[in-house]
């Protein structure tokens, strides 16, 4: 019972969190992708997201990440292979390899989470510099 709760207790602290939008700031992103097995702002990795309604579910998602806070905690966007052309609040970044189907992906630039490197289940790609900076771009912009 108690090696359960101890891994509950681990679980939460390395999981995936919500913050305020306000806590990125743009002139802190920079491209420095590094394929090493390490997470680096420009690369898409795959962590479990909690859905809006903060009720404990989630999915798990790839997301982008584009600051490094700590030496394991960083700042990152979820992407979504759903079709949001036209929505203010997403990106399109196209297709990369961390959708297997290879479909067009687009980054929510409305919410954003804090990712502890534990939290990360796999390491997908980097986005392209062009993508990064329009995505960087429409952070400005807000």
């Amino acid at each position: 019972m108690r090696q359960k709760q101890a891994d509950r207790s681990a679980a939460a602290a390395f999981a995936t969190r919500e913050v305020a939008r306000d806590t990125l700031d743009p002139s802190a992103i920079s491209y420095q992708p590094d394929i090493d097995g390490a997470p680096d702002p420009g690369e898409v990795v795959w962590t479990w997201v909690p859905f809006e309604e903060g009720d404990g579910r989630g999915k798990d998602r790839p997301v982008l990440i584009l600051v490094r806070e700590s030496a394991v905690l960083f700042l990152g966007m979820y992407l979504t292979s759903h079709d949001h052309d036209g929505d203010p609040d997403y990106v399109s970044v196209g297709p990369g390899a961390w959708d297997a189907q290879g479909r067009p992906s687009w980054v929510n630039t409305s919410r954003l989470f804090r990712i502890h490197e534990r939290g990360m289940r796999r390491e997908g790609a980097a986005l392209s510099r062009d993508a990064f900076e329009r995505v960087v771009s429409a952070l400005s912009e807000r």
